[in-house]
């Protein structure tokens, strides 16, 4: 195959350990209409047979030499992460190209896998958060390629068959892949990787490859609702009050994610102090907002019971407000700033964590030292640089309610009478 592997190599001294994480730039997001789910249900028969070797002998082979190997698929790409000895690199990293380049697509394989991923889109429909979420994310994305669970949705899934899936595997690789190794990385991988994979963009992770940032996925033409409601017989209700913000790379997203860790991180967060502590309306809290190649959620969520709903979403309309109306107090900002630093270093303690960064980065086409740009951006922002990218980013929240009917008709009323309501679109 013509098609090529960007590689990255990242050398990190270790007692023989070995982490490898393949980055397809073939997500959930790239699922064709009425076959949402494929990219998922796809990733996960890759392990089960390919190359010349069946899922039962790739298990052998993997488990023989008591390594790890699996496969997740994410909106923005398909993730497989292997886990091995330097001296088993030989016999096992050939498998990622099986992988991505022979699958075989058994039929009963897949038909496996598709009964565990409608029993697992079964399990988040009694779960009132995912509910609650799956709402937001229609309300937010519609029927765009962010507008699903990557797991899919239960109609399109139960269709699928060999025939789509052996479509999407011949255009796995139209975006390109990442391997990112880190760890012991033996002698000579470089070139036997290219004989495996045709890598042929090899850079160290210390070289800076050209930027760019992938345009956000296109939300659904109209207007549409600032509210959903998600009906569940249970004394728990599920509140989560977001709106589709910035790729990841965007000149904003960083004092974004300032505003995260302010406002959801730990128990001196915002939202943390004063729905629990304060009043003791909550006994979840915390602020959704991951990397994407597009417009990222930015969520505020809490769960609470139903005679605490109430006071908890106007504690939470508050909040959000307040991100464009009031400035952070410098003593804030300089604790998001440490809690920013704090979740770098926390998130490249193993190879494991620092392979897989730095396949997202390269995935997301962003630069190897990207998070350190970050680091060095930090004591440039002050608290008027967050509120102002606060107005420019999130002036439109949206809500979206999971619990018992009658709670959430007082709660829809209530959202009726707010600001970001009567600026909604009819």
């Amino acid at each position: 195959m013509s098609s090529c592997c960007d590689l990255v190599l990242d050398p990190v001294t270790t007692t023989g350990v070995l982490s490898a994480k393949l980055w397809i730039r073939r997500g959930s997001s790239a699922d064709p209409r009425g076959q949402r789910g494929g990219h998922q249900l796809l990733g996960s028969v890759l392990s089960r047979g390919c190359g010349p070797v069946d899922h039962l002998q790739l298990a052998d082979l993997v488990e023989g030499c008591g390594a790890g190997l699996r496969c997740d698929t994410h909106e923005d790409g398909i993730l497989i992460s292997l886990k091995c000895r330097d001296i088993d690199a030989d016999r096992l990293l050939p498998a990622l190209g099986w992988m991505l380049r022979q699958p075989h697509l058994d039929e009963a394989q897949i038909e496996l896998e598709k009964d565990l991923s409608l029993q697992a889109l079964q399990r988040q429909k009694e779960d009132p958060f995912h509910r609650a979420f799956d709402g937001w994310r229609q309300l937010a994305y519609g029927r765009g390629p962010y507008g699903h669970d990557p797991l899919g949705i239960g109609v399109d899934l139960e269709q699928l068959q060999k025939a789509e899936l052996s479509c999407l595997a011949a255009d796995l690789e139209s975006r390109g892949s990442v391997l990112a190794l880190s760890g012991t990385i033996p002698e000579g991988a470089k070139e036997r990787l290219e004989e495996w994979l045709g890598t042929t963009k090899t850079r160290f992770s210390c070289e800076e490859p050209g930027t760019t940032i992938q345009e956000s996925p296109e939300l659904d033409p109209g207007k549409r609702s600032s509210l959903i409601l998600q009906a569940l017989a249970t004394e728990q209700v599920v509140l989560m009050l977001g709106q589709a913000a910035l790729p990841h790379g965007h000149p904003d997203d960083l004092a974004l994610r300032l505003l995260q860790a302010h406002l959801g991180s730990g128990m001196s967060s915002l939202l943390f102090r004063r729905l629990r502590e304060e009043h003791g309306v909550a006994y979840d809290v915390g602020v959704h907002h991951p990397a994407r190649a597009g417009a990222a959620p930015f969520v505020m969520h809490a769960s609470t019971g139903v005679d605490r709903a109430e006071l908890s979403l106007e504690l939470l309309i508050s909040s959000w407000s307040e991100l464009m109306e009031l400035t952070i107090s410098e003593l804030d900002l300089n604790l998001a700033k440490a809690k920013f630093r704090g979740q770098l270093a926390h998130g490249s303690q193993t190879t494991g964590q620092r392979a897989e960064r730095r396949a997202q980065l390269r995935g997301l086409r962003l630069p190897d030292d990207h998070d350190q740009s970050c680091l060095n951006q930090l004591e440039q922002l002050r608290g008027t640089d967050l509120r102002e990218a606060a107005r420019r980013h999130l002036q439109s929240p949206q809500l979206s309610l999971c619990g018992p009917e009658v709670t959430l008709a007082s709660l829809e009323k209530q959202w009726s009478l707010s600001d970001f309501a009567a600026g909604a679109e009819p």
